[in-house]
């Protein structure tokens, strides 16, 4: 299972990165930051590849992380 970590501060909330994720992993929180945007949530057991597309959109640099986690075998 991949995941996408959200820096709820950071976000500015111009959900770039909800628009260009394939897998619709990512939605608005309905909830404001410290700064007062509406920031981005990952939604739990999502389908994500990690494909970093969010990521690579972000016009903020350290809001979102993308974590590949591998699966025991």
């Amino acid at each position: 299972m991949n995941l996408v970590r959200v820096c709820d501060d950071e976000c500015k909330g111009c959900a770039i990165c909800v628009s260009v994720c394939p897998k619709g992993c990512l939605a608005m929180s309905g909830e404001l930051n410290a700064k007062g945007y509406e920031y981005v949530s990952f939604i739990e057991n999502s389908p994500c590849t990690a494909c970093g597309l969010c990521f690579l959109s972000c016009p903020e640099p350290s809001a979102l992380t993308v974590c590949r986690i591998k699966e025991e075998s």
